[in-house]
């Protein structure tokens, strides 16, 4: 394997343990998220995006070269050339087949994975600030279920002086305090209900996150599988090669 390809196969085990790190359990988004913001990072992020689309355009030029030997050596004509050479020469084109095959596979599911690897770390982000949102809203629900019910017992107290009181003066002090308080529990009420639709759709999004993960993660499952497959054909030629 040449130094290109041999590049090229390191940097897709990377991609490959990178992934795995990122599917472990029990490190939560807010977690990682964390990891992501480590001085370190911002330092490298403004050269992010440029590295990004450099590993792409190398990736797809090493793709393109791979189809283009495949097909030069997989095609008709070569092969019915070589059927008068010696088996040694036979045998020479095909292991150059087989080689620009695994070339292909090797480019092919590196230039995904890195894909899926930009993918997987936006997702991380974005759920660990859903989560955020769902703590900071949950906490106001709390604050205004708590000022509700002091009011609630305020207008229970305020009620019970105005039954027992007898002055008619002091009575309509108590009254307009009374419907002052009304006023700001129907605006808590709604302030809860705002709140509450907020928190709801906060976590129908988390879910909706949750799941394009899961399929992403489901994907990659795959892809190791299909990889492991190809591994297992290439050592089963190496090995009929050296026999």
């Amino acid at each position: 394997m040449t130094f290109q390809w041999t590049a090229v196969a390191s940097f897709l085990y990377g991609e490959i343990a990178v992934l795995l790190i990122l599917c472990i359990p029990f490190v939560s988004p807010l977690r990682w998220r964390k990891i992501f913001r480590f001085q370190l990072w911002n330092k490298i992020s403004p050269y992010w995006n440029k590295a990004f689309l450099s590993i792409i355009v190398v990736l797809i030029v090493l793709f393109l070269d791979a189809v283009r030997e495949v097909r030069k050596y997989s095609s008709g004509p070569t092969i019915d050339k070589t059927a008068s050479l010696p088996s040694s020469s036979y045998d020479h084109i095909h292991m150059k087949l087989f080689r620009s095959q695994r070339n292909l596979y090797i480019s092919g599911f590196s230039l995904f994975l890195w894909l899926v690897l930009r993918r997987i770390i936006s997702l991380i982000n974005q759920l660990a600030s859903v989560m955020d949102n769902n703590d900071a809203l949950q906490t106001q629900v709390e604050k205004v279920n708590e000022a509700a019910r002091k009011h609630m017992e305020d207008n229970n107290e305020l009620k019970k002086v105005l039954n027992s009181n007898k002055d008619g003066k002091n009575e309509k002090v108590v009254k307009a305090e009374n419907e002052r308080l009304k006023k700001e529990i129907i605006d808590g009420k709604e302030e809860l209900k705002r709140l509450s639709e907020a928190f709801s759709k906060s976590q129908a999004e988390a879910v909706a996150l949750k799941k394009q993960s899961e399929g992403l993660t489901r994907e990659y499952d795959r892809l190791l599988k299909e990889h492991e497959q190809l591994q297992n054909i290439k050592e089963e030629q190496d090995d009929k090669k050296d026999q």
